[in-house]
């Protein structure tokens, strides 16, 4: 499947069949690679919800509840855009995994350059947001790199959620 992730892939179904939580995944920047990798896991049905990918702002704000207001102040690209989008979904799920970046060759500036995402995990009151520059300069490879970085967060996440 994916070398350097299999075993990351292997252990969130684990966990969160274990504890029958669902996940669902809101991408915008990774464009639903993160759902793609999740569903190649055999069994994915038994700890995938629903997953969305919110590319357009419209979609951030009907979908996932993203305020204008928050996207006017902060930018697509912020954290606080990635920390509305990872808890707007859990209306439709236990936990939840949320992207916003810039994969370029346009966008970006100095704050947030090509290769930026900010993504969030949100499971009831707890939401962690981080940021991530990949080091990679073509789109594809920016987004097979953020997918790999944020699975792998999320392992953790999970794991400093249910030890």
């Amino acid at each position: 499947m994916y070398p350097s992730v299999n075993n990351t892939l292997n252990e969130i179904k684990e966990i969160l069949t274990k504890r029958n939580i669902k996940l669902s995944c809101a991408e915008s920047c990774t464009g639903g690679l993160i759902s793609s990798y999740l569903t190649d896991v055999d069994g994915a049905s038994k700890f995938i919800e629903i997953n969305f990918v919110t590319y357009a702002i419209e979609a951030k704000m009907r979908f996932l509840q993203v305020p204008v207001k928050i996207i006017e102040d902060f930018g697509v690209v912020s954290k606080e855009t990635a920390y509305f989008m990872a808890k707007g979904l859990l209306k439709y799920s236990g936990i939840s995994i949320s992207t916003t970046g810039y994969l370029g060759p346009e966008g970006g500036d100095e704050i947030n350059p090509i290769g930026t995402v900010y993504f969030g995990f949100a499971y009831k009151d707890k939401i962690k947001v981080t940021k991530y520059i990949s080091n990679k300069t073509l789109r594809k490879e920016i987004k097979v790199d953020m997918t790999e970085f944020i699975l792998k967060e999320f392992l953790t996440f999970l794991k400093e959620l249910f030890g």
